[in-house]
């Protein structure tokens, strides 16, 4: 079988390589001698170490059957005749390390209990409950154990009694004899409290027989149990009923050896010898690295006998001391003109790169100036945009221009109608004239007296008929004014129920394309910020990109937070709502080109991830900005919308007046919006502007940004919205209907009017002329003559010619006015549509001043940076200028003092190296003049000095290496002896271990295996011989009884085996029938008695009537436990 190393053995030392030696000026005829004295003692230190190296870590190897069985053939029978030896004579008393007495207060169950125990037996009977385990507890924890080794608890808090807060143990050891610990301080007995409470706090009192507090430290009572022998801790001393049940039946092979090792302390040995080893390993370290240094030593020493060698030679050397000091001070100053040159260097380096950054922020600041103008002067074609209100106002105002024509035309018509009418009327009063000129013409031949008479009668007639024709115009009249009054009222309702039905027909436009928006929005969420925007995120998502990925669209972070604001904040903020956000401009590019693949336009901002503080823009609490009715989900798009937008100072109100009188109660300027849709701007030094905000179009998708959450609502609005907005326009177009039947049947009635009106006007002239000519028949004496009724028929001629002028004049301004009206009509529809593409430019040039913006604030972020990198750089140049004019003054400074001492010096060496010369050389003569003193003997004592501490090292080194070797050849001999204790106590244990058995008629044996560490138990009792043909069992098949008969055998066996001098064992015989149990008892009496020196403590349920009990033998009875006793608070 290979031979199995106990431990790993300490590696070789190895790796003598010295370190580099000290740096000092040297002559060049020495170096050689002194590397062939360091090479002589490194060969030294290795022929050292060689010596160590010959003598390796001891190892324990496994042991040899055949010497294992020889040494058991040789000593078993010497062993077994100790044995029966030893049954014939009394044990001794032990003088000291037994327990005398123990003492219990608030302990496990107990409130108060003590014990006086025997020097030799001791029997601890109770019933079950009555707290006999509680006695080795106690005696564990007073000893100083772990309260885990005890079974019983976790901690000490788990055996104060309930309902208590401390609880004390104190234990009384002998302490007489030849070896008593400190028997002038303690006495003839040693007291041991402890005392423990409900904290976790724990204190010992270590007293004197006669109560004096000797110590309160762990470590005294450590060193007394140490003293004593005492093991409290080991299983073999204290052995719990748990322990010992579970050692026997349930315990692995390996389990019982490790038991075996530690119970006999040669697991403790075997520990200690493994830190003696590490201490040996750890030694060869420490003399290696003093080998190591043996060969500086040596060099140091030769450096001293160089140095007293040169200082002898020194005294030679004068000469070149001056030589040296002039080549110092030039190499100082060529030192500091190589200093210069690189000083200026560096400052034209960092003078050259201020050109870069400065022409940089030219053209960074360049583009803020050209993005502003663009910027500007897009505002401004905005601004000179005007607006869709002062489109349609010059509409309105054409349209009414064009209305005004429309009335003077039909005016022109119908004077056209008057003037034809009184061409006709003249042309017929002309032929009455003619044939009045005719019959006048015989009136001058037929005049009368009747015919006078006649003409009188007639002109009352006339005038009455003319009086009654005058009152029946004026009635006519009145008539018609009133008529035409209530027709231009009627005509101007129409006009306003017209545009209130071309507002109604676009609002349900407006109202369908809203409903048809919503109905999208449902399906596609996505739907108000473009086409295909889900397509457009997992995109997004699946690419990789420069910098953050892309945030958007913006709206998808932002709402609002009353609704009121909802149809504001889409015209002002929807093209911003449905742009997207990247940190890296390289990505612009890129997400351009997603976004055009998908048919969309939006806007890319290019912006970092900058969180500041924006409140110093905000204006006082209290006062609503757009920033404070938005609520922003994203801190990063919140700070985007404010750089775009600047909603942290734009104002909201509900109404322009409302506005207005917010912007002037803040005094110092500023714009904002209204709910009415209002942009109003006041300025710091007074005065101010409002404009209308153009509502956006009903087909807009934007118009479902910042829709209510509530769908069902939504849709239960825009439907309702759509209802009312159809009945609105049935309900106003029925009222259209009703005006335009008024206008046309006014219109028709003033018609037959006027018409009425020129037939009476037509008679009342005739009528007058009726009149007045027959007033002119009756007041001349003569008859009228033909002369006077020409002169009528003339004036008649000239009205007619007069009536066709105007005519002509009437019909040339009605050609005119056509002219005008197609002008008009022109203007008209040019101005719809200016109206028509007016939302789509404002849009587009919305985005450029968007987009434009933002290039122009990535400008200024480039501005700032190359400001505050060229600040840096100038004030590096400026460092840079300000130590090179320093080192410049030096150099001029050096250079003058150096002209001052010598001639310039030709090509000078390095200043260190000639300050290391002129140092030996100064040495050597500085030891030239104290040769007459102490020097010779100052150098003659440092070589001595030198010399001494090499040799003591080389003898450190010497010594050391001999302690190693015995160290090693002591634990080979130590390791030997632990070979030959482990195979002696096996041996004892499986002699003792048979004898045990034999007093039962049983017979068993302990196999050991010290190379696998294992121990196991062979059982054979006195049935099996006969019905099983001698065939061993195992430890599990055995009964109760046998099982616990086993455990006291080996247990016994063991106890042979060590040293302390106190045997507790707990319910030993629980399982044991009564052959067993007296069997067991007179043997374990027996033994005990037999042993030197040693106190056993036994607890056991059973009482000791059958059990014959001698004089070394006392028995402890517990008191009956007490019904409705508390139960232990185990954790």
């Amino acid at each position: 079988m290979p031979a199995i190393k106990r431990r790993a053995a300490s590696p070789a030392i190895d790796g003598r390589g010295s370190p580099p030696s000290p740096k000092r000026a040297r002559t060049e005829e020495d170096e050689a001698e002194r590397q062939r004295g360091k090479n002589k003692g490194k060969a030294r230190q290795e022929e050292g170490e060689d010596d160590l190296d010959e003598e390796e870590t001891p190892e324990q190897e496994a042991p040899d059957q055949d010497e294992e069985k020889k040494f058991e053939e040789e000593n078993e029978e010497i062993i077994r005749e100790r044995i029966m030896n030893k049954g014939k004579t009394q044990g001794g008393v032990a003088e000291m390390g037994i327990i005398e007495s123990l003492e219990m207060h608030n302990f496990m169950c107990h409130k108060y209990l003590t014990f006086t125990f025997g020097p030799q037996i001791n029997f601890i009977i109770g019933h079950n409950g009555s707290g006999k385990s509680a006695v080795l507890s106690a005696l564990t924890v007073a000893l100083g154990g772990k309260a885990t080794s005890t079974g019983r608890g976790n901690g000490l808090k788990s055996f104060i009694r309930e309902g208590q807060q401390v609880s004390e143990v104190s234990v009384v050891l002998k302490n007489q004899g030849e070896e008593a610990y400190r028997p002038n301080e303690y006495g003839k007995s040693i007291v041991i409290t402890r005392r423990f409470t409900k904290e976790g706090s724990s204190s010992y009192k270590i007293k004197s027989k006669d109560g004096r507090v000797v110590s309160t430290k762990r470590e005294e009572l450590s060193t007394i149990c140490d003293h004593m022998n005492i093991q409290v801790d080991n299983p073999m001393n204290i052995l719990t009923q748990d322990a010992a049940r579970q050692f026997l039946s349930a315990s692995q092979p390996a389990d019982k050896y490790k038991f075996f090792l530690r119970g006999t302390q040669l697991s403790q040995l075997s520990e200690e010898y493994q830190t003696c080893l590490e201490a040996i390993q750890s030694m060869q370290k420490t003399v290696k690295r003093k080998s190591e240094g043996l060969p500086d030593l040596e060099e140091a020493l030769e450096e001293a006998t160089s140095r007293f060698e040169e200082a002898q030679k020194a005294r030679e050397q004068r000469h070149k001391a001056d030589d040296l000091k002039q080549e110092l001070a030039w190499a100082h100053v060529a030192s500091k003109e190589e200093e210069l040159g690189k000083r200026m260097e560096e400052a034209a380096r960092l003078a050259r790169r201020l050109p870069r950054i400065q022409e940089d922020l030219r053209a960074a600041q360049a583009k803020v100036e050209e993005e502003s103008d663009k910027v500007a002067a897009l505002e401004a074609d905005l601004e000179n945009m005007g607006d869709v209100e002062e489109i349609q106002q010059k509409k309105k105002v054409l349209q009414e221009e064009s209305r005004e024509n429309r009335q003077k035309l039909l005016k022109l018509k119908n004077e056209e109608k008057q003037m034809s009418a009184t061409v006709t009327r003249c042309t017929g009063l002309i032929a009455e004239y003619d044939a009045q000129i005719a019959a006048e013409r015989e009136k001058i031949e037929a005049r009368s007296q009747v015919k006078r008479e006649e003409t009188d009668r007639k002109i009352d007639e006339a005038q009455n008929a003319y009086d009654e024709a005058e009152a029946q115009l004026a009635d006519f009249r009145t008539r018609k004014a009133e008529l035409e009054q209530e027709a231009q009222t009627v005509e101007n309702e129409g006009k306003t129920l017209k545009a209130q039905k071309d507002e109604a027909q676009r609002e349900i436009m407006n109202a369908n394309g809203a409903l048809q928006q919503h109905q999208d929005a449902e399906k596609n969420k996505l739907a108000p910020y473009g086409n295909r925007m889900d397509q457009v995120l997992a995109a997004i998502e699946r690419t990789n990109w420069y910098g953050n990925r892309p945030v958007g669209p913006l709206g998808l972070y932002v709402k609002v937070k009353e609704p009121i604001w909802a149809p504001l904040m889409r015209v002002q903020l929807g093209g911003l709502m449905t742009a997207f956000a990247i940190t890296d401009s390289r990505d612009r590019a890129q997400l351009g080109q997603l976004l055009k693949q998908h048919e969309n336009r939006n806007s890319i901002i290019i912006s970092e991830v900058d969180l500041f503080d924006y409140s110093h823009g905000e204006p006082p609490p209290g006062i609503l900005t757009v920033l404070r009715v938005l609520d922003v989900s994203d801190p990063y798009v919140l700070r985007v919308i404010i750089n775009s937008a600047g909603i942290e100072s734009t104002y909201v109100a509900r109404s322009r007046a409302e506005l207005d009188d917010i912007l002037l109660r803040t005094g110092r300027g500023g714009h904002g919006w209204s709910a009415d849709l209002y942009n109003v701007r006041r300025f710091p030094e007074g005065g101010g502007s409002s404009n209308p905000i153009t509502m956006m179009n009903g087909r807009d998708p934007r118009q479902q940004l910042f829709a209510s959450q509530d769908a069902v609502g939504e849709k239960r609005r825009l439907d309702e919205a759509l209802q009312q907005a159809n009945e609105n326009y049935r309900r106003i177009n029925e009222r259209l209907q009703v005006a335009q039947m008024e206008y046309t049947r006014l219109k028709k009635e003033i018609g037959g009017l006027h018409n009425r009106e020129n037939q009476l006007q037509d008679k009342s002239k005739n009528l007058k002329f009726i009149r007045d000519t027959l007033l002119m028949e009756r007041n001349e004496e003569q008859s009228i003559t033909i002369s006077t009724i020409e002169d009528a028929k003339a004036g008649m001629e000239a009205e007619k010619q007069m009536t066709i002028e105007q005519f002509k004049v009437a019909q040339q301004q009605k050609n005119e006015i056509d002219a005008v009206q197609r002008v008009l009509t022109e203007k008209m529809n040019a101005l719809q549509a200016q109206i028509d593409a007016f939302e789509g430019d404002k849009s587009k040039l919305q985005k450029q001043i968007e987009e434009l913006s933002i290039s122009r604030l990535t400008a200024q972020h480039q501005v700032q940076y190359y400001e505050k990198k060229l600040k840096e750089e100038e004030e590096n140049v400026k460092n840079a200028q300000e130590i090179e004019a320093n080192v410049q003054k030096e150099f001029e400074q050096w250079t003058e003092k150096a002209l001052q001492y010598c001639k310039r010096w030709p090509n000078p060496r390095n200043a260190d190296e000639v300050q290391r010369s002129l140092d030996a050389v100064h040495a050597a003569l500085r030891e030239r003049e104290k040769r007459q003193g102490a020097s010779v003997e100052e150098m003659t004592i440092e070589v001595n000095k030198r010399k001494a501490a090499v040799d003591s090292a080389k003898r450190d080194v010497r010594q050391m290496y001999h302690l190693i070797k015995v160290l090693k050849k002591s634990m080979t001999l130590r390791l030997n002896k632990w070979h030959h204790f482990r195979r002696h106590i096996a041996l004892r244990c499986k002699v003792y271990f048979q004898y045990h058995l034999s007093n039962r008629g049983y017979y068993g044996k302990v196999l050991f295996d010290h190379v696998l560490g294992t121990l196991q138990l062979k059982v054979q009792t006195d049935d099996q011989t006969q019905t099983q043909n001698s065939r061993e069992k195992d430890p599990r098949s055995l009964s109760g009884g046998e099982k616990s008969f086993s455990t006291i055998c080996l247990l016994l066996s063991l106890w042979e085996s060590i040293g302390c001098p106190i045997r507790c064992l707990d319910e030993f015989d629980v399982f044991m029938d009564a052959v067993n149990r007296r069997i067991s008892m007179k043997m374990m009496i027996d033994t005990a008695n037999a042993s030197d020196s040693k106190q056993y403590v036994l607890i056991t349920p059973q009482d000791m009537t059958n059990i014959v009990i001698g004089n070394t033998v006392r028995v402890h009875r517990m008191t009956d436990p007490e019904r409705g006793q508390g139960v232990l608070a185990f954790s």
